[in-house]
Formats: C-alpha cells, structure tokens, sequence
C-alpha cells in the first residue's frame, strides 16, 4: 500500500508542474495588463506605472517569472494579490473553507436524492418509478444552474420569503450555526443539482449489471430479504462506479461552482477566482489553481485506495 501511495504521488509530481504551467503561460499571454486599474487613473504618472511593473517582476522574461514563482511558492509564499495587496495565501484559506462547505454539503444533496431514485428505478425496471427516475434525471442535466438558482430566489426568498437572498451570513447579526444552514439550503441544491441526473444513472446501470450475477440470485434462493439482497450484495459492489463519479466530480466542483457563488453571493473559491480574473490578478489566479489541481489528485488518490475497501479483491501492490 505504502509503495503504491508512493508512486501514485511521485506521477503526480510532472502532472502537477504541467497544470501549473499552462495556467502560467495562459495568464502571461493573455490580453490586458494587471496594471490595468493604474491606467485608468489620470493622477497615476507614467514613471509610477513603470516603477510598479518593475516591482511585481511584469518586465521580466516569462521563463524567469515562472522560476521566481516555482521557488516562492515551494517556500509557501504565493506572493501578493494585485488586487488588494494582500497575501494570496490568506485569501485562498478564508475562500477555501466557504467553498468546501458548499460542495460537501452539495454532495450531500445529491446523494440524497440519488439513491432512493436510482435504487427504485433498477428495482423497477421500465416502472412508474423508471419513468419518474428518468424525468428527474433528464431535467437534472438540461437545466442551467443559473436558471435553477434565480427560480430558488424567486420562489424562496423574494415570494415565500423564507430563505436569506444571499451571502453566508446574516448581515449585521452574529454569525450563528442556524444563519450559515438558511444561506447554504439553496446553493448547496442548486449545485447538487448539477450532479443529480448523471449519479440516478450511474446509480440505475450499475445495480442492473449486478442483479444478474449469480450470487445475488443465489442470495434470494436463500429466502434473504429483498432489503438485505438489495444493500448488502447489489449496492455495495455496484458502487465503484458510483465512487470514481464522485471522485472526480467533487474536485471539479471546488474549482467550477462559479456561477453558483456568484448566484448567491457565497464567498468562495469561485467568486474568488472569477474577481481575480476580472482584475488580472495572477498570483491569486495561480493560487486558485494550485489548490484545485492538489484537490484533483488527493480525491483520484482516494478514489483509488476506496476501491480496495468496496472491493477486497482489490489490491494496491
């Protein structure tokens, strides 16, 4: 096991270098100049222009910022956001623990519904419950996420007025457990939404696989209950499809639930990123990207070492 972690983070090590320098090479030729705010104000000299340049390194080679950045940021400095002259390391961990909130509690959402729709729809094969499992999916994937939160706004907060508009907190009150749970409801179902429709199905295809293995069918000649056929011999070993869904799909959440947080006004990751891109704001941009790419190759990791646990023929030699 140990040897296997082992080499799965040493191939790691090239992917990881790789990811940060397309992001690197996207940000150095992109269009627009992080000086950009400077410009635009007519008290702001040309020599003041220059001398910032000079200091944040923007005239240097692309090969030499790339290096200045590598060996910072293997030192743990992430340097200065351009935006607001504060650390990007500070930035990323007030971001980070808003967006992994949202995403595990979408997760959550998900799964939720998930499994009683895709257990009933492989029991009941082309049934009712077939039927409703295939609908739900179907709308599931074809709505925008941007579209189902401005109907959640509609509907809850400006008709019903039952749940907060927005933010993560109430504003001008303390900063309560029951606050945080009204203002993650929407868009922690909006983005679960997201992962609904392809999770029923792989859900519904892995149970009907394994309902005709012959050891499920020896399980019901025994007079076992269905409950107990059904949770114990179909959904544990159908779920190793369901678990690399998962794997991957949380990672992209952390780093793609942009228009979700801007929906809602959430304070994370996503909104983080999409400011910092606005204001060409690099080394946040950077910072975004490194923490999305170690999310990607933890939860791969986990993913793996899951399959021995649901698997134990599985084994990590």
């Amino acid at each position: 096991m140990k040897k296997y972690v082992l080499k799965r983070l040493l191939i790691a090590i090239p992917t990881f270098l790789g990811i940060t320098l397309l992001v690197f090479t996207l940000c150095y030729f992109a269009t627009g100049s992080p000086l950009e705010l400077l410009l635009s104000d007519p008290n702001i000299s040309e020599a003041e222009v220059a001398r910032r340049a000079e200091e944040l390194g923007l005239n240097d080679p692309f090969h030499e910022q790339y290096f200045t950045w590598m060996k910072n940021m293997l030192s743990g400095n992430l340097g200065v956001s351009y935006r607001t002259s504060n650390p990007v390391s500070g930035m990323l961990m007030d971001a980070l623990w808003p967006t992994l909130l949202l995403v595990l509690a979408s997760v959550l959402v998900a799964c939720l519904i998930s499994f009683p729709l895709g257990i009933q729809s492989a029991r009941h094969q082309n049934g009712i419950w077939d039927n409703i499992s295939a609908v739900f999916s179907f709308l599931s994937t074809s709505t925008p996420s941007f579209f189902l939160g401005l109907v959640f706004l509609s509907i809850f907060s400006v008709h019903l007025c039952i749940l907060p508009i927005g933010g993560m907190y109430d504003t001008g009150k303390s900063e309560t457990m029951l606050s945080l749970l009204r203002h993650l409801i929407m868009p922690a179902c909006v983005l679960g939404s997201t992962m609904v429709g392809s999770l029923i199905q792989y859900i519904r295809s892995s149970m009907l696989e394994v309902m005709g293995e012959d050891y499920v069918r020896t399980a019901r000649s025994k007079g076992l209950k269905e409950l107990v056929v059904i949770t114990k011999h179909v959904l544990r070993n159908s779920l190793i499809p369901v678990v690399t869904y998962l794997g991957m799909e949380i990672p992209l959440l952390m780093g793609g639930a942009i228009v979700t947080e801007q929906v809602f006004s959430w304070p994370g990751l996503g909104s983080l990123m999409l400011k910092s891109i606005n204001s060409r704001d690099y080394p946040t941009i950077m910072g975004v990207t490194i923490i999305t790419a170690v999310a990607v190759m933890v939860f791969n990791l986990l993913t793996d070492l899951l399959y021995g646990v649901l698997d134990p023929r599985i084994r990590h030699n």
